[in-house]
């Protein structure tokens, strides 16, 4: 089963890795520059005061970073550092440091222990929680990687308010993702607090953060290695892994082409489930700011970088689409010119 979610200061992480069964000595602690500037001292130093004597390795931040170069950058640091297999890796960091450090993890020596210290929303809210890790690579994203267990999972909602501004809007579309998947009060919650989480009021985060991690959690219960269920949370991530490839990683935040993606997505939820409430959810989706230039992107291009994603079958991809709010079902008999129609008209709304 899945390791549940502590949420808890940043300075108690010595305290669960303590409880997850880590004894003095030493741990290996990967993270970006930039998270780096901000937690690294205080992370480390709580390590040492307990024992747990840390080694720092910050990468330069962003989607580039999560590619088989740094990944074997990390196993040249860990191997001539002498690394073994009971020292732990700390990935402190958002979901490009969690997925990579990660994997270095799940490789390293055969396993080494993780765990995973989230600092931005979607790590928060989704990438952190259930054990998927993974680099990307030139014919698609998220295509190399592994299933692998963290140890402990600490979140900090006190983090999130050192995010730049995007990141928060990018973020805020997985929250909103949990809620049209799997969870119709959650959706409504968010409609009611739109403004605020907008306004990232902190106590509405506190709030709304361990309501939308709790979705993930029971999904991943219940299907930890995604052979049904759990697909359902790549909503609208097929056309957004499309988007960022075919725009280039980094063009667009993973959030941004979430949003993006789940509007073509609840477009075609209209056409095939007719009752569908698309204005009410199109409503909220359509608040998370998307920079121009989506409409730029050549749909046939888009067209060919689905082919691509780690969910097609026989040829065909394997969309999550909805028949209302809150529940989510995997269509793999969706005709092409009707997703044509949808990357036409996520990109008439984005522009």
């Amino acid at each position: 089963m899945p390791v549940p979610v502590s949420f808890a200061p940043l300075d108690t992480l010595p305290r669960l890795m303590r409880s997850r069964g880590v004894e003095a000595g030493r741990c290996l602690v990967v993270t970006d520059e930039r998270v780096a500037a901000l937690y690294g001292d205080a992370v480390c130093k709580g390590l040492a005061s307990e024992q747990i004597r840390p080694r720092l390795l910050a990468l330069p931040p962003g989607e580039a970073t999560k590619s088989h170069d740094r990944l074997v950058e990390i196993y040249d640091q860990a191997l001539a550092w002498g690394m073994e297999r009971g020292v732990p890796v700390v990935a402190l960091g958002g979901g490009v440091v969690g997925d990579l450090a990660g994997f270095a993890a799940a490789t390293l020596l055969r396993g080494v222990p993780l765990f995973q210290v989230p600092t931005t929303l979607v790590a928060q809210v989704d990438s952190s929680i259930g054990g998927k890790t993974g680099i990307n690579h030139a014919t698609g994203k998220n295509l190399i990687g592994a299933f692998y267990r963290p140890a402990g999972v600490l979140t900090d909602t006190a983090v999130l308010t050192s995010l730049p501004a995007r990141e928060w809007t990018s973020g805020l579309a997985e929250v909103f993702k949990h809620g049209l998947i799997a969870d119709e009060a959650l959706f409504a919650e968010l409609e009611a607090a739109a403004d605020a989480l907008f306004e990232r009021d902190e106590d509405t985060a506190g709030r709304i953060v361990p309501r939308a991690a709790d979705v993930k959690m029971r999904i991943v219960r219940e299907d930890e290695f995604e052979t049904g269920r759990r697909a359902i949370l790549n909503f609208g991530h097929t056309f957004a892994h499309a988007i960022e490839k075919v725009a280039g990683y980094g063009a667009y935040t993973h959030g941004e082409a979430v949003a993006a993606g789940m509007r073509a997505a609840l477009y075609l939820s209209a056409q095939v489930s007719t009752d569908f409430d698309r204005a009410r959810a199109d409503r909220l989706v359509r608040r998370i700011p998307i920079p121009p230039g989506l409409a730029s992107l050549a749909i046939p291009d888009l067209m060919e970088a689905m082919k691509q994603d780690k969910k097609v079958r026989g040829g065909g991809a394997r969309l999550v689409l909805l028949d209302r709010i809150g529940r989510a079902f995997v269509d793999g008999s969706v005709p092409p010119r009707l997703v044509e129609k949808a990357w036409a008209f996520a990109q008439e709304v984005v522009g």
